[in-house]
């Protein structure tokens, strides 16, 4: 098990709709671009920052929230108190109220099986494993969603610095439905759901891909 720093901002005057979380991403990364890659994923030239994202901007249960991991996490809240507006739209929203968490929180492997759930839609699949996907009977498409989810875990690992020894090795079952998500103006196809692994995961982080615009955020379940 190792420790991970994690920082997370709400605020809660404001209602935002699910599918805003991109603009808020937009928003934020328009701001601070001067501070850091991390707050936008690209680097001063424009390249593409292929890492997991530290910075992530989400609406969970209507209430915009950012949730920074590890040096994402410092920075965010170095700039905590430079957040005086925010605009979404045209819709400028002035900020009266934020609410700041910084906290220490257990990543990595466990002996029991835990449950999460799927607080925004998990996006699970690429271009090419779609195809595999959809071509499949519904007991191959479970588990290939099974492995899947395992392999995002095992990614999130990796950039949190965390590497299992082959004894430790993970084990998931997905309960998912499938649900039709517009995704940089494209239909996709994106997952509903929870799943058990035996693997401790910070709530409120993503999963899986575009997790920079909110998609794939997890919360424990009972």
């Amino acid at each position: 098990m190792k420790p991970i720093h994690m920082t997370t901002i709400k605020f809660p005057e404001i209602q935002l709709q699910t599918r805003d979380a991109h603009k808020l991403r937009g928003y934020f990364g328009h701001l601070f671009q001067a501070h850091s890659p991390l707050l936008h994923n690209h680097y001063e030239n424009g390249a593409f920052r292929h890492r997991y994202p530290l910075v992530q901007y989400k609406v969970l249960h209507g209430t915009p929230t950012l949730v920074a991991l590890e040096e994402g996490a410092d920075l965010l809240t170095s700039l905590f108190l430079k957040i005086k507006e925010i605009r979404i739209g045209d819709t400028l929203y002035a900020i009266h109220t934020k609410n700041i968490v910084s906290r220490q929180v257990a990543v990595g492997y466990t002996d029991e099986l835990i449950a999460y759930g799927f607080q925004t839609l998990w996006m699970a699949l690429n271009q090419e494993n779609y195809k595999t996907y959809i071509s499949q009977d519904v007991k191959t498409q479970a588990a290939m969603l099974n492995k899947i989810i395992i392999g995002h875990i095992l990614s999130f690992f990796k950039h949190m610095n965390l590497f299992l020894p082959p004894e430790h090795r993970l084990i998931a079952k997905t309960h998912t439905m499938p649900k039709k998500v517009r995704f940089k103006n494209q239909p996709m196809m994106a997952f509903a759901g929870s799943f058990l692994v035996n693997a401790v995961l910070p709530e409120d982080v993503g999963i899986g891909k575009a997790v920079s615009r909110g998609f794939g955020t997890i919360k424990k379940v009972d």
